[in-house]
């Protein structure tokens, strides 16, 4: 069986976190926070996701449905 593999980079200029769990085209698109984007292939399945502020969690967790 194949590993599956995560990747994750973080921007400390931007305050940027993108974690991506699938390395297929696809595009961001909202959520219902301000702070999260997710990206998604054309069906709808999600790849992975990103995080704007990440300093600013340091004061409250961030729960967001993908």
């Amino acid at each position: 069986m194949a590993e599956k593999r995560v990747k994750i980079w973080y921007d400390p200029e931007g305050d940027y976190l993108e974690v991506i769990f699938d390395q297929k085209p696809g595009y961001f698109r909202e959520t219902t926070c301000d702070q999260v984007m997710e990206k998604v292939d054309d069906a709808g399945n999600i790849l992975g996701f990103s995080v704007l502020k990440v300093s600013s969690l340091k004061r409250a967790p961030l729960e967001v449905a993908l």
